[in-house]
């Protein structure tokens, strides 16, 4: 299966938590995709855990020939204290479109209240919704 993050620009000699100044002219940093492209970083979410998450929009082929891309979320969950990778949780396909693209902008567009909703469920589910 090949996995391919969307809508996101590799800076060359950024380093990890470098936080940029927002470029509000990118996106409506409301949404999933919006927030992204805003920060230069994933949107960060407190799930009901009480752990904090990272949040990014992932595409891959869905196999249905009327809709061969899918997008879903993945969830990246962060140890307390010093921050260290604790763990993920990922959505099925939440979106099925006829691109990659598409499948990308459709869920990018989903506001961060619906992404929070998601990761209660996911939560609550224990990883799948």
């Amino acid at each position: 299966m090949r996995h391919r993050a969307c809508g996101r620009e590799k800076v060359e000699g950024v380093l990890s938590g470098q936080h940029l100044p927002p470029d509000y002219s990118r996106g409506d940093e409301r949404t999933v995709g919006g927030y992204a492209a805003v920060h230069g970083r994933p949107a960060a979410l407190e799930g009901p855990d009480g752990a904090s998450y990272s949040v990014d929009v992932l595409v891959d082929e869905t196999g249905e020939a009327g809709a061969p891309w899918g997008a879903y979320l993945f969830f990246v969950r962060w140890s307390a204290g010093n921050p260290a990778l604790a763990g993920h949780v990922e959505s099925d396909f939440l979106v099925r479109s006829r691109t990659a693209d598409e499948a990308q902008a459709q869920l990018g567009a989903w506001s961060l209240a619906d992404v929070q909703q998601v990761l209660n469920r996911l939560s609550r589910t224990g990883g799948t919704v």
